[in-house]
């Protein structure tokens, strides 16, 4: 019996049960539906992530004073004033992997315009940190090398101190607001970047020279964390290590000496949140797979019922000539049909609730081809190793038997 008439026998006694056939279907559409939209939600995280590094410089190092902390140990109040500004210098001056150097000191308090205050932070940085941080200036400038020299009161501020401290739209150039107490003058207004992966408002900042801060706000000589930009994304690692050695070099660190400093690159944050999300979405998966797998079960269960059902009907067959392997692929073919068209409705279904769920819950989504491929093939698997057995059963019927069946 060729191929043609055993689809067209598949189909007529599927059509003769379809309620029951689309309850088996379910079990296969939820589940594949389930896989694609776990998927799509966590690779869409991941790829959130990833942008939101690129922005902020995927090739930046950060290092913060004090050693690595284990187990949660506090650390002594010296030990986090080892980094000073011969140290920036020397990585200015010495460094070969770095493309830029920035210090970094911050300050917390109120900042006020006539009758209108926000809370916020003043952040004490180079001009070198917009190339680190990849932020760039909308209105006005940046302050100058001169600026830090003489420790101006100079500021330039992000949208939302903008939108809080001028909320009448009034151009904040050239207007002075103060922090503390302390006067500052705004010279420049940064390009909004929005809020980032974390949910942390990239526009809430302050940035002025770092001697202003140091000096007129904190009056301490030692930093809290060098900011730097390796030359390329490749050249972290190697501008790594010639950090470690310049500042080791510097503090008169023996070899036997652990580091009193710490060094992060936006590299390690991104193979580290990469392998999160990688996890999650593994684990997402699994347990929407197991759906595939109750699906299969089903599609098992009701082959049985059905070869019960047609158990005289495959004793006729046989007995005019049907050959086992007729039989085998009869009932196959159901189960494979089964399967299939409810993989189909399942990658509608799943695409659907993908951007179900970027639009209600706003929640970032990426759909991967290979992941509906993926999902399809293992339906199609299911519906063949879920089938098989009682189409074999079905097969190795004894004709006498089957047509004596009540």
């Amino acid at each position: 019996m060729n191929v043609t008439n055993l689809l067209k026998i598949a189909l007529r006694a599927l059509a003769n049960n379809k309620l029951r056939a689309f309850l088996t279907m379910l079990g296969i559409i939820i589940g594949v539906a389930s896989v694609i939209t776990m998927l799509a939600i966590g690779q869409g995280s991941k790829k959130s992530i990833q942008t939101q590094i690129a922005e902020m410089g995927s090739n930046m190092i950060m290092i913060h004073p004090g050693a690595e902390m284990r187990g949660g140990v506090r650390q002594d109040p010296s030990a986090m004033q080892t980094l000073k500004l011969d140290d920036f210098k020397s990585l200015q001056d010495e460094t070969n992997f770095l493309s830029a150097v920035s210090p970094n000191v911050s300050s917390s308090g109120q900042l006020i315009n006539g009758a209108n205050n926000y809370p916020s932070s003043v952040t004490g940085v180079s001009p070198e940190y917009l190339e680190i941080r990849q932020l760039s200036i909308e209105n006005g400038t940046m302050f100058t090398n001169a600026d830090i020299q003489s420790s101006a009161k100079v500021c330039v501020i992000g949208k939302t101190i903008v939108d809080n401290l001028f909320p009448d739209g009034s151009d904040p150039i050239g207007k002075v607001i103060r922090f503390n107490k302390i006067p500052f003058k705004v010279v420049g207004v940064l390009k909004s970047k929005g809020y980032n992966s974390m949910g942390m408002d990239q526009d809430d900042v302050v940035l002025a020279p770092y001697t202003t801060v140091m000096k007129r706000l904190l009056a301490v000589t030692y930093l809290q964390g060098i900011f730097a930009s390796a030359l390329t994304e490749d050249m972290t690692d190697n501008a790594t290590e010639e950090i470690t050695a310049i500042l080791r070099k510097n503090h008169k660190l023996k070899e036997s000496d652990d580091d009193d400093f710490t060094i992060r690159s936006q590299q390690e944050l991104s193979t580290m949140l990469n392998t999160t999300t990688d996890l999650m979405t593994t684990l997402l998966a699994c347990i929407a797979g197991i759906s595939l797998v109750v699906g299969g079960i089903g599609i098992m269960n009701i082959m049985y019922v059905s070869v019960t059902e047609r158990t005289r009907e495959i004793g006729l067959r046989m007995s005019v000539g049907a050959r086992g392997i007729d039989i085998l692929s009869q009932f196959l073919i159901e189960a494979i049909l089964i399967s299939i068209t409810g993989g189909i409705i399942g990658i509608l279904i799943g695409i659907g609730a993908s951007f179900a769920v970027k639009n209600i819950a706003h929640w970032p989504i990426y759909i991967q081809s290979w992941s509906v491929l993926l999902s399809f093939a293992v339906c199609t698997i299911t519906g063949v190793f879920f089938g098989w057995y009682p189409a074999q059963k079905a097969s190795n019927l004894d004709p006498i038997d089957a047509i004596r069946y009540e």
